[in-house]
């Protein structure tokens, strides 16, 4: 995609998705208003425009593109660090806000991809999967100082915690990210392996030292 960040998350870019109507503007605008709520501090709107930038980048892969953009839009639209059940949240919001705005087919296929952000394991074949929690994890293979700043990002989201419950979390996000049988599925995420395990191993051995649990 050659939209600017705004413009990946304007009301056109949308459109294109899901129709110009009153019904759909009105989702739109409560979309935008979620995504931009005080409490979040990585998983807001800049980071929904840099999904969707690589929805689009990677889009030649999916099976359903405007499907795995669709599911771009919801796939943090809800996003307590207090709930455990975040994704299922947000693929209930996207049932009822896409109800009459897309085919039940598409809708479908939306609440499918939302739900599997949870573990960011599509299973082999899953075309569309890929391409979104490829999209989503690319923050992994940030450059160092970048992925600094995303890591304390997701230490601010989780300010009720004391520090050791945070760590004792976030160790094992980061232990099921290592875990998993391939960090990225598409072709053209695979070579962001390196980088990303690098930055997660790091992220994790400083968490270790700090005295988090193993």
């Amino acid at each position: 995609m050659t939209r600017g960040a705004g413009g990946l998350v304007g009301f056109d870019a949308w459109a294109e998705l899901a129709g110009d109507s009153p019904i759909s503007r009105t989702e739109w605008a409560a979309l935008v208003a979620s995504w931009s709520e005080p409490h979040r501090r990585y998983h807001d709107l800049a980071h929904l425009a840099a999904v969707l930038g690589l929805v689009g980048r990677l889009a030649g892969a999916a099976a359903d593109p405007e499907a795995v953009r669709l599911a771009a839009w919801y796939h943090d639209v809800v996003y307590d660090p207090e709930r455990s059940d975040n994704e299922q949240i947000s693929a209930e919001r996207a049932g009822a806000g896409l109800r009459g705005l897309v085919t039940d087919e598409r809708l479908a296929e939306v609440d499918r991809l939302v739900l599997l952000t949870a573990g960011h394991d599509p299973a082999p074949g899953d075309a569309n999967g890929a391409v979104l929690c490829d999209a989503d994890l690319a923050v992994l293979a940030a450059p160092p100082e970048s992925y600094a700043a995303y890591a304390s990002a997701i230490r601010l989201e989780y300010g009720h915690l004391s520090d050791e419950e945070f760590a004792t979390g976030r160790i094992a996000v980061l232990q099921h990210l290592l875990a998993l049988p391939a960090l990225y599925r598409t072709e053209a995420a695979q070579p962001w392996t390196g980088t990303a395990r690098a930055n997660l191993t790091a992220e994790l051995t400083l968490l270790r030292r700090r005295g988090g649990a193993s």
